[in-house]
C-alpha cells in the first residue's frame, strides 16, 4: 500500500513467544454466592458470601523446558497446613481465600517448596463464562451422573456429554453424584474436565491462532479475578504458549498426597513423605508419570 501523506510508519506488531523458564500458578475456585447469576435471595446468599471459600484450589506447573506439565488438586477438607505459611492450623485448608488470595497461595508455597508468583480466583459466573467462551466441553462418562443437590441439578447419561454454562458448573461442583459423594470424589471429575478442556484446545488449534488465543485470555480477564502479574493479555498468551509443545501425555492431573485425619473422618491430612517426593520432582522439572488406580470418579 502507499504511504499516507503525513502519515507516520506504524511500529511493526511485537512478536510474542513463550515465558520464559518454569511457570507457577495457583487457581482458586471461590462458592461464594455473592454478585453470581441467580443467587439473590437471603436463603441463597447463606451459603456463602464475601470472598467465599477455595472449594478448589490447583497449581499449575509447566516445566523450566517446556516439555511437561502438571496439575496438583489441593483437597478442601485438608487440615495440619501451614496456614498463611506460617504455623501449621487445624483450620481447613479452604478458609485460607477468606483471609485472601495471598494466603491461599503462600500456604501451597509452604505445603510445595515452590515459588508461586502468579494466581487467580474463578467464582461460578467466570465457570460458565469460560465453558462458553470455549463453546463447551466434552467428556466421556462411564456411568451415569445424577445430583439432585447441584443447581442446576444433574441428570446425565453415559457416554460422550458437552458441558456448557450452568451444566458444566454442576459437574465440577457435584459431589453426592459421583464416587463415594466425598471432596475427594469431586477432585476427579474437575481432572477430567480439565484434561478434556486441554485436549479441545489443542485439537481446535487455539494455542497456534494468535486471534483465538487473545480472545481466549481477554475472556480470563473478564471472567477470572487474576493477580496483578496476569492483568496483560500478552503474558497470558505466552504463558499459554509454553504449553504449546507439550504433548498431551506429558500434561499430568494428580492429588495432593493425603491420608485420612485420625482425629476427624471428615478431615484430611498430608502424607509428608509422597508429598516431598512428588514436589523435589516438580523443583527440578522432571516429568511426572502415573501409575497404580485411577481416581475415585473416573
Amino acid at each position: 500500500l502507499t504511504h499516507l501523506a503525513g502519515a507516520s510508519i506504524a511500529p511493526a506488531a511485537p512478536s510474542i513467544g513463550p515465558i520464559t523458564g518454569e511457570v507457577n500458578i495457583v487457581l482458586a475456585g471461590s462458592d461464594t454466592r455473592t454478585n453470581q447469576v441467580g443467587y439473590q435471595s437471603k436463603d441463597q446468599l447463606a451459603g456463602s458470601s464475601g470472598a467465599g471459600n477455595n472449594d478448589v484450589t490447583m497449581l499449575l506447573h509447566i516445566s523450566a523446558n517446556h516439555t511437561s506439565a502438571t496439575v496438583v488438586s489441593f483437597p478442601r477438607d485438608l487440615v495440619s497446613i501451614p496456614l498463611c505459611g506460617k504455623s501449621i492450623s487445624h483450620a481447613m485448608f479452604n478458609t485460607t481465600l477468606a483471609i485472601g488470595l495471598s494466603c491461599t497461595v503462600n500456604t501451597v508455597e509452604k505445603m510445595t517448596g515452590l515459588t508461586i508468583p502468579y494466581a487467580g480466583i474463578i467464582t461460578f459466573n467466570g465457570v460458565t463464562g469460560m465453558s462458553n467462551a470455549v463453546g463447551g466441553v466434552t467428556v466421556c462418562l462411564a456411568t451415569p451422573i445424577k445430583d439432585p443437590y447441584t443447581d442446576p441439578q444433574l441428570d446425565l447419561a453415559a457416554g460422550h456429554q458437552t458441558l456448557v454454562g450452568d451444566t458444566a458448573l454442576s459437574f465440577l461442583r457435584s459431589r453426592h453424584g459421583v464416587g463415594d459423594g466425598s471432596d475427594l470424589g469431586r477432585i476427579s471429575n474437575q481432572q477430567v474436565f480439565l484434561s478434556a478442556l486441554t485436549r479441545k484446545i489443542v485439537s481446535d488449534g487455539v494455542l497456534s491462532n494468535p486471534l483465538t488465543l487473545y480472545k481466549l485470555a481477554n475472556s480470563a480477564l473478564a471472567n477470572v479475578r487474576l493477580s496483578d502479574t496476569l492483568t496483560n493479555p500478552s503474558t497470558l498468551v505466552s504463558i499459554a504458549l509454553a504449553i504449546k509443545g507439550v504433548d498431551l501425555s506429558k500434561i499430568v492431573f494428580v492429588q495432593y498426597p493425603t491420608g485420612a485425619d485420625p482425629a476427624d473422618p471428615n478431615r484430611v491430612v498430608p502424607l509428608v513423605a509422597p508429598a516431598a517426593a512428588l514436589f523435589a520432582a516438580l523443583k527440578t522439572n522432571q516429568a511426572i508419570s502415573l501409575t497404580g488406580k485411577l481416581g475415585r470418579a473416573a
